[in-house]
């Protein structure tokens, strides 16, 4: 099952990929979310080993090189993505994968300073086993940032003037859309609560540093927001945080 998901997943991100470019990525946090720059949570970045999961058009990579990364790691299931990724790094020297988040693909143990991702880790079909690796690549003292779908944002539904709850938060599953973007391309994405990415951070050996809801961005402070019934709109934000952000650390 988990392989024909992986398998549908990245047939449909190579289709997608082009809606993707540059979007997601660092100094953001996700859709109307706080920035880097507004919660400053990663610490100086001079000469550091980063490790970015779920790299997607490389932005994020490209952010970090910027604030002085000393080496550059990404890890993305689409081809596709990771060529656009080389496109966007091409200047700069870069250890690029195509490859599951979930799978031991052979990345370096006890090597990197900061593992992150930014709206890509709650696609992973093994949450347990990805936290598991994740930590095992960060040296003693590093740390591992993420964000995500605040997991209850999927439940708030917009209609006529009105938010309420649909379906169950305590279902945890997976959800099939057949279609993404608009494109004929289905995704299969699991439905976890906080508390589940909370607790597998604790077994696989992380220290929770911060869990972020996260407010709606000082830079949309002077837009007047108008209701929406879009998935994600200023409206819901500005009643219901889009993203969830957590820092973690191992000890």
């Amino acid at each position: 099952m988990t392989f024909d998901i992986l398998k549908q997943n990245k047939k449909s991100w190579d289709i997608v990929a082009n809606h993707f470019n540059g979007k997601d990525a660092l100094p953001s946090y996700g859709p109307f979310t706080q920035t880097e720059e507004e919660l400053r949570l990663f610490e100086e970045m001079t000469n550091k080993k980063v490790l970015d999961i779920g790299c997607g058009s490389g932005h994020s990579l490209l952010y970090m090189a910027e604030k002085g990364a000393g080496e550059l790691w990404g890890v993305d299931l689409s081809e596709t993505q990771i060529k656009t990724a080389k496109n966007t790094l091409r200047d700069l020297e870069t250890h690029l994968f195509c490859a599951p988040m979930e799978e031991d693909i052979g990345l370096p143990n006890l090597y990197f300073d900061v593992v992150y991702s930014i709206y890509a880790i709650g696609w992973t079909t093994d949450l347990s086993s990805t936290f598991k690796l994740i930590h095992s690549y960060l040296k003693p003292g590093g740390y591992f940032v993420f964000s995500w779908d605040h997991p209850l944002y999927g439940h708030m539904i917009s209609q006529n003037g009105q938010i309420y709850l649909d379906g169950s938060y305590q279902d945890e599953g997976t959800t099939t859309y057949l279609k993404f973007k608009g494109e004929e391309a289905p995704v299969v994405i699991p439905k976890r609560k906080i508390s589940t990415y909370i607790n597998e951070l604790i077994n696989a050996g992380f220290t929770i540093d911060s869990v972020i809801e996260s407010d709606v961005s000082e830079s949309f402070d002077s837009v007047e927001e108008e209701f929406s019934d879009r998935y994600y709109s200023l409206y819901k934000a500005r009643r219901f945080p889009t993203t969830m952000i957590i820092k973690a650390q191992k000890m």
